[in-house]
């Protein structure tokens, strides 16, 4: 037998516990925009943030069998390996949406309607006169 086939994959309950957690903290953050709650939004994106890294070391822990219990160090690679790109997606994700929020054009209400004179092809239309 091969070293691989001597590791558990983890029983069907494991499974599904995983599963329940990985739904549960995709719900919350859901639910907490949706409901559109009070919160500072700066603690709602701290909120959000923090619960998918919860849910990435879930992913690792019942996904992956990421267990401290392994031998020979390449489970603790696997770990720091795993921590600088969560590090890594979740500042990239805050800076992008930072980036896009700055740079956006503000929506006001001139901005939202259309100007029928500006817009190609409204000679078109048939609302010219003929005469």
């Amino acid at each position: 037998m091969s070293a691989h086939s001597d590791t558990s994959h983890g029983t069907m309950g494991q499974l599904m516990t995983g599963f329940a957690l990985a739904a549960i903290l995709s719900i919350i953050p859901f639910a907490l925009v949706m409901m559109e709650t009070d919160i500072a939004p700066s603690t709602l994106v701290a909120i959000i943030m923090g619960l998918g890294a919860v849910q990435i070391v879930v992913h690792l822990v019942y996904f992956l069998h990421l267990k401290s219990s392994t031998e020979e160090g390449w489970t603790l690679a696997a770990t720091v390996l795993a921590v600088v790109i969560v590090a890594i997606v979740l500042a990239g994700s805050l800076w992008v949406m930072h980036n896009m929020n700055a740079n956006m054009m503000p929506m006001t209400e001139g901005n939202m309607v259309m100007d029928p004179e500006a817009t190609p092809g409204a000679s078109m239309s048939g609302h010219e006169d003929h005469n």
